[in-house]
Formats: C-alpha cells, sequence, structure tokens
C-alpha cells in the first residue's frame, strides 16, 4: 500500500544517514580536565608542561629568592653597621662645652677633640694647627679641623703658650677619628691659669652633657 511504501522509504534514508554519519570527535567526549591537558599540549608543541616549568611560576620563585636575600642583608647591615649610641669619654680628663679634652701633667696640658666631636664630624681631611710659640686663650679658637661633612673651629680649653704641635696629622688627620685621645692629640699648652680647669667638666658630666646636647637635634 502507499503506506507501507511510504514508511519503507523513510527506514531506508533514516538508515543512509547513520551510514553516512562521521565518525564521533574523541576530544568532544573529553572531560574539562582532559581538555585544559589537552590545550595545554598543543600550545607547548605537543609536550605536557609541569606546573612548576611555568615561566610566570620561575619569575615569581626568582623574585622571592631575591626579597629573601635582600631581606637578611638588610638585617645584617642593621646590625653591623648601626650607628654608636655611646662615645667613648675617659676618666681623669677635663672637657669644654665645645667638645675639646685636655689632659693635665703638671703645668703642661695636652688638648684634642673628643671622640663625640669627631664622630659627629665624619672623616677628617684636614687639621689647621697653630705655630709652637702662639699665645693661646680658654674659650678662643687656634685652629679647624675639616671633614668631610664640615669645618669646625677648635677652642683652647685652658690658656697658656703653645709648646707643642702634633705635625704628624698634617699626614694622617685621620688620627683624630680612629685615635682621637691618643696618637689624634693636637697642641700642647703650657697652662697660664690652672683655676680655668675647675670650669671645665669631668667625665660624668660631659656624657650627661652630650646625651642632652643629641637630644634637641
Amino acid at each position: 500500500s502507499q503506506f507501507s511504501e511510504r514508511t519503507t522509504h523513510q527506514l531506508l534514508l533514516r538508515k543512509r544517514r547513520e551510514i553516512e554519519k562521521p565518525p564521533p570527535n574523541p576530544k568532544s567526549e573529553l572531560g574539562a580536565p582532559e581538555r585544559k591537558r589537552e590545550r595545554e599540549r598543543n600550545r607547548g608543541g605537543g609536550a605536557e608542561r609541569s606546573p612548576s616549568s611555568s615561566p610566570r611560576r620561575v619569575i615569581m620563585a626568582m623574585a622571592a629568592s631575591r626579597s629573601l636575600w635582600a631581606s637578611r642583608a638588610a638585617s645584617y647591615l642593621k646590625i653591623s653597621a648601626f650607628p654608636r649610641a655611646f662615645s667613648t669619654v675617659l676618666k681623669d680628663l677635663k672637657y669644654a662645652e665645645t667638645h675639646e679634652w685636655v689632659k693635665v701633667d703638671g703645668d703642661s696640658a695636652t688638648v684634642g677633640i673628643t671622640d663625640h666631636a669627631q664622630d659627629h664630624l665624619g672623616d677628617v681631611v684636614y687639621v689647621e694647627l697653630p705655630e709652637v710659640g702662639a699665645s693661646v686663650s680658654q674659650g678662643t679658637n687656634f685652629g679647624a679641623v675639616e671633614s668631610v661633612k664640615a669645618t669646625s673651629d677648635i677652642n683652647s680649653p685652658v690658656s697658656g703658650e703653645v709648646i707643642a704641635v702634633n705635625d704628624e696629622l698634617l699626614e694622617k688627620p685621620a688620627l683624630v677619628n680612629g685615635d682621637p685621645y691618643e696618637g689624634g692629640w693636637i697642641i700642647k699648652v703650657k697652662v697660664s691659669d690652672a683655676g680655668e680647669l675647675n670650669s671645665l667638666m669631668d667625665d660624668k658630666k660631659y656624657s650627661k652633657f652630650c646625651e642632652e646636647e643629641d637630644s634637641k637635634h
């Protein structure tokens, strides 16, 4: 009948479509994780890349390593280069408010600048010395110290006559920094008025004076 012929014809068309249907793409059947790995293989030329080989992660690891090194270096510098909180102040010396020290032996006095003074000045590059035989007065300048930071006058803590100068400072001004109380002495004076020593500070008063002065800055 006409109905059976139409049904048979439809079955033949359906069978033909099934035969001509292209084979399924195996990639379309992959799940999301498998598709991600497949894309990474195609992008990397067929080889699956390890997460640790990602350039971004390598750069991040290098940056973290540099940061750790910098942190350790900063800690080391903070410990090794920390500025000194206290300068050396010796007993048995007298000190002026302008940061000179004087050591008296009989009627002779040796004069220099204190450790506190040289520490604030920085590296000394030149020392101006007076002539032997010159007269000096308490509280007046007789020379100067030039450093990489500034030039500062040197005042005499006592009055008298200059009987010696430390000529070695002309060649080695850094002695003022490295050995201010011994090798860095500046002049020797024959004291004309021993009573002037009473107006100077001892080591305890000078230490307190320096602390108060530094606290103002």
